[in-house]
């Protein structure tokens, strides 16, 4: 029996939500911080490889930024102290593998178990040098957790591109290995060497007060820094020295905001200077050396794109912050792109290329490395991706991981400037933060936005006592007259089309262009549905012919619901509120006399009170946010209102187009 520890465990992550039922049981790591307090547990990544910790290690070495570590495992079992200590042992191998001897055994880690019914049991390991484990019983879930990790933290990043030269005889081709080999541990020599020099700027161009670049030397840098025992030097007085500043002199972002994550975090970039030229009193001329080769020899020139990501706190001095993370990032990223390209070194060698992206409910960044000569929806490039799903806990119906998703650092270089999608000046999710005149509720289910009442700053929704249910992710407003394009009267419907298709572009679904009017005609009779004399007419389109083309452009299958009379349609609340939380896509409301695009539900189960949020496409306006808006283009619509005036007319039938997510990746 485990004796107690008067330790605590933090958690800020949720690991319930990650935990797979008992006829499945699966290890997970914890991921951690040195920068955290002990026994804080920021992630939990799941094991893949059940019987190969080398393989495992070799994934998590670039896939973890630097800046975050494993701390211990999560593992299922009857016997709680018999599978936590499994569970360290486990984690302390990894460790070893991951961050050599002397830090696999000299850190706290933690096992912690579960049976499969949700509890969990925590157990602390004080070294690896004895095997007596402690439970503790203080386990705390911090509720903020974005804050806990970003108010007093950064990143730091470095991009390196590197052309390797390798000489290799041709009369022993099998020796270009070791030649490679050789340049990469080149390298890794030169970026701790005495000579190298480090450059490290505010990457957030946004501040008009940016602190000036500060130069590092590689004298001065130290290799064995204990980064969870480092103090803060002193900063400041007549004795200034870069050397003593933490990263925080480049923080720009007030202490005081409200938006911690990776995206909003401070940013500093780190530029690699190999100079060999450093101050010296004696005098020097430029020497060269020739040295024959022995026999006929080859050049191979590879192309190596390095990009690191790391995890700093403020607090911690930059020169430390480039010897302990982004040389070693840089090191581990040398030697993964070494082992995917020596099996074919000498054919097409693979095009590899770092990305980094921030997953949905995980605090951290994370770095994939993609093999560009694959193209995204090639199968090989898709079981990366579903295995990086698998391991991370994210849906197998978002495509969170692709290319398209990865963080884009240029729209802070260019002063946050960057646009997600080159030439669109179209607006964007409409409906957040709009208003209106509903009950008052503080709680709704798959709430993404918040409604404020502007007379009382209090969250207000159109139903009392409703659940609101709405669009998950971005859509692009289209409406009548956009574009100099005169379609009012007859193109309602093809406007609600472009916002559906432009929502599947803006989540990565696909990279097509939104389609003209006459574009969607001619798909229309492509498939046979039309005559080909329709196209370049202004007929109608309803929800059956938004179907074909949904399912022609983007191979998009739909649901559709069919209502004899517009006084049904509050009774379709539930079903609609529930496609919005599983499916998220805009649905197209069609039939009767207009086209309407519905964004969301309020709906009261109890009572059977209901709203829809309209986005309206009869807009003929500039695009206003404020005239939108305030015009009711945009808006909750009662079926039926307080002066008795019916939204949906009871005398026309209507049929709602309900896009299913694609099952993709």
């Amino acid at each position: 029996m485990a004796a107690h520890s008067n330790r605590r465990v933090t958690l800020l992550c949720r690991p319930t939500k990650h935990l797979s039922s008992g006829s499945d049981p699966k290890t997970y790591w914890l991921v951690g911080s040195p920068f955290l307090p002990p026994l804080t547990v920021a992630s939990l990544l799941l094991r893949l490889s059940s019987d190969d910790l080398h393989k495992e290690s070799a994934e998590l070495r670039t896939l973890i930024p630097k800046g975050f570590e494993v701390i211990g495992a999560l593992a299922y079992g009857a016997d709680a102290d018999a599978d936590a200590q499994a569970a360290v042992h486990a984690a302390r191998r990894l460790r070893k593998l991951l961050y050599g001897e002397e830090e696999g055994d000299n850190r706290p880690v933690i096992g912690a178990v579960t049976a499969g019914s949700g509890e969990l049991k925590f157990f602390v390991s004080e070294s690896g040098k004895s095997n007596s484990l402690e439970e503790v019983d203080s386990v705390v879930e911090e509720e903020h957790s974005e804050k806990y990790v970003w108010e007093n933290g950064c990143l730091v990043r470095c991009e390196l591109p590197i052309k390797l030269p390798v000489y290799y005889p041709l009369k022993n081709t099998s020796d270009v290995e070791k030649a490679f080999v050789r340049a990469i541990e080149a390298v890794v020599a030169k970026l701790r060497d005495s000579q190298a020099v480090y450059m490290l700027e505010a990457l957030n161009k946004t501040s008009m007060d940016l602190p000036a670049p500060i130069v590092i030397r590689g004298g001065h840098l130290d290799f064995r820094a204990d980064l969870s025992n480092i103090r803060p030097l002193a900063e400041g007085g007549d004795n200034f020295d870069v050397n003593s500043l933490p990263c925080s002199y480049f923080s720009v972002i007030s202490k005081g905001s409200s938006a911690f994550s990776v995206e909003n975090a401070d940013t500093i970039q780190v530029s690699v200077l190999f100079n060999s030229l450093g101050p010296s009193s004696a005098s020097a001329v430029p020497v060269a050396e020739y040295i024959p080769a022995q026999d006929e020899a080859r050049l191979l020139v590879v192309d190596i794109k390095l990009d690191v990501l790391c995890y700093a706190s403020k607090k911690l001095p930059l020169r430390h912050a480039v010897s302990r993370l982004i040389i070693p990032g840089l090191a581990d990223q040398l030697n993964a792109l070494q082992n995917s390209m020596l099996p074919n070194l000498l054919g097409q060698h693979p095009q590899i290329k770092p990305y980094h992206f921030s997953p949905p409910h995980v605090l951290h960044p994370i770095t994939v490395f993609y093999e560009l000569s694959f193209g995204e929806t090639e199968m090989k490039q898709v079981e990366v991706r579903r295995s990086l799903h698998t391991r991370l806990g994210l849906p197998f119906d978002r495509p969170l991981l692709r290319i398209a998703n990865a963080l884009d650092f240029s729209k802070l270089k260019n002063g946050g400037l960057g646009s997600q999608q080159k030439g669109s000046t179209l607006l964007r999710d409409v409906h957040i933060g709009i208003p209106n005149s509903g009950g008052k509720c503080y709680f709704a289910l798959c709430l993404n936005v918040i409604f404020l009442d502007s007379s009382e700053n209090v969250m207000v929704y159109a139903v009392s006592g409703g659940s609101v249910s709405l669009v998950q992710g971005s859509y692009e407003y289209f409406h009548y007259l956009q574009d100099g394009f005169n379609d009012s009267g007859w193109g309602c419907a093809y406007r609600s089309l472009q916002t559906i298709i432009s929502w599947f572009r803006l989540q990565n679904y696909s990279s097509i262009e939104v389609p003209s009017h006459r574009e969607i005609q001619q798909s229309l009779v492509e498939i046979g549905d039309k005559d080909p004399s329709f196209v370049g007419t202004r007929d109608w389109i309803g929800a059956i012919e938004l179907s074909f083309v949904l399912d022609k452009l983007l191979g998009v299958t739909c649901k559709v619901i069919n209502v004899r009379s517009g006084a049904e349609l509050p009774e379709k609340c539930r079903e609609l509120a529930l496609h919005f939380e599983t499916q998220g896509t805009p649905i197209m409301i069609g039939g009767g006399v207009l086209a309407y695009t519905l964004l969301g539900v309020d709906y009261n189960e109890a009572s059977g009170d209901c709203a829809f949020l309209i986005l309206d496409p009869h807009y003929t306006g500039t695009d206003d946010l404020k005239k939108i808006v305030n015009g009711g283009w945009c808006g909750w619509k009662k079926a039926v209102d307080s002066k008795g005036k019916n939204f949906f007319l009871h005398d026309k039938f209507y049929n709602l187009l309900l896009p299913q997510r694609p099952n993709m990746v």
